[in-house]
């Protein structure tokens, strides 16, 4: 006897079989395609650090000041944990596919802001664009890479790095082509990487595959406290450093006498580096354990810091990759952690961890523009690699995981 016709409900997403994907193998083009979405959109949020040393001079700012323009950047991130709320629950993939257009669109029109409160209102603008990117996109990129979860958030960690290579250079480019006021013209190419994303990616779902297993997040939060807290504290070690060598990288090499080209490049220097350990970090991580590759980096890149700091020309130049490498490689290692450790709650976890990182990163770029008006952005980098090797043991606190991701 035949079975009646099953009634179907419609969604928001073209292809709703593509649930059935993710759960089969690591779709590598997919992955690969919202890795190059965030290369593109962090290429523009990139330009923020290149451009602080002209707005020092065009605006008349203090270190203060200028590090205020990355909270304005940043401080939008506070919201993504409501976003990855709402994420585990309906399909937000739009704020993905739209982000790098608009990204683009504020950060071109940073460089002719002409006050210092019309800047900080298209850094805000752009920051809150970036908070909807940050929130959604690991999570969707994440259901693709099944149970490599480490190897699919490096993949999304190289499209971050790849941007942020890429960016200082686009940028320093564009000022000696185009000048500051021809900026503009640079937000063509995130529209056409919004154009591209909604073309490639329009029958991957951003609906999660089963919304209704996702706790309340009065019963959520207080399961995520045991693996948050350390974390916070560790990111709280960690942002200092990540603050010296990306915020302050270009404004430390001018003080010491370089040139605006090479304080740009050395950015993309470090973050080049950065791509090679973003890749190989999460899928080491797979196979050895989150902890461990933890512990490695949080060892390893204060002292490396300190060796930075010690030599002078080509040395500086020697010390940028294995800094890069070594500092860098973790961030998909939390990811994964993070993402793994509250499946049924995925986007909140990441939002929550994202909109931490940002807010701790910002309120830190602060306090060490004022370590650099006081006494030095030299003194800033000694301090900032202490207390790093202090937070190291702090890793002890997280939660075990196996060599497998997802196991326990």
């Amino acid at each position: 006897m035949s079975q009646p016709p099953q009634k179907v409900t419609p969604t928001d997403d073209p292809l709703p079989e593509a649930h059935a994907v993710e759960g089969e193998r690591f779709a590598t083009g997919r992955v690969a395609t919202f890795a190059a979405g965030h290369a593109i959109h962090d290429t523009y949020t990139g330009f923020l650090p290149p451009l602080l040393p002209a707005f020092i001079s065009k605006l008349a700012l203090s270190k203060t000041e200028a590090g205020l323009l990355t909270v304005f950047l940043q401080s939008p991130s506070i919201l993504q944990p409501f976003i990855g709320y709402l994420a585990d629950r309906v399909s937000l993939r739009y704020l993905v596919f739209l982000a790098p257009g608009i990204t683009a669109t504020m950060m071109s029109l940073a460089g002719v802001a002409p006050s210092y409160v019309l800047l900080a209102l298209v850094l805000l603008i752009a920051g809150i664009s970036s908070a909807g990117m940050h929130a959604v996109g690991p999570v969707m990129a994440g259901r693709m890479s099944e149970r490599n979860l480490g190897r699919g958030m490096s993949f999304w960690m190289v499209g971050g790095e790849m941007g942020r290579t890429l960016g200082p250079i686009v940028i320093v480019t564009g000022i000696g082509a185009l000048t500051l006021e021809g900026l503009p013209w640079l937000m063509i190419g995130g529209w056409l990487t919004s154009a591209l994303l909604l073309l490639r990616l329009r029958d991957v779902s951003g609906r999660p595959p089963s919304p209704g297993q996702a706790l309340p997040w009065r019963s959520a939060l207080p399961q995520m406290r045991s693996l948050m807290v350390p974390l916070a504290a560790i990111l709280v070690a960690r942002a200092f450093m990540s603050a010296s060598i990306t915020t302050f990288l270009p404004t430390f090499l001018s003080e010491e006498g370089a040139d605006l080209w090479w304080a740009g490049a050395s950015l993309s220097i470090l973050e080049a580096a950065g791509v090679i350990g973003a890749l190989l970090g999460g899928s080491l991580s797979d196979r050895w354990g989150r902890r461990q590759i933890l512990f490695l980096s949080m060892l390893s890149s204060p002292l490396l810091l300190f060796l930075f700091v010690a030599f002078n020309g080509w040395g500086q130049m020697a010390m940028l990759p294995l800094l890069g490498f070594a500092h860098i490689s973790v961030t998909p290692v939390i990811m994964a952690l993070v993402q793994e450790s509250y499946p049924e709650n995925r986007a909140l976890a990441n939002g929550i961890y994202m909109g931490m990182a940002f807010l701790i990163r910002s309120v830190v770029v602060v306090l060490l523009g004022g370590v650099g008006d006081l006494f030095g952005l030299r003194q800033g980098y000694i301090l900032s690699g202490a207390l790093m090797l202090l937070g190291t043991p702090l890793i002890l606190l997280l939660p075990q995981t196996t060599k497998r991701a997802g196991e326990r």
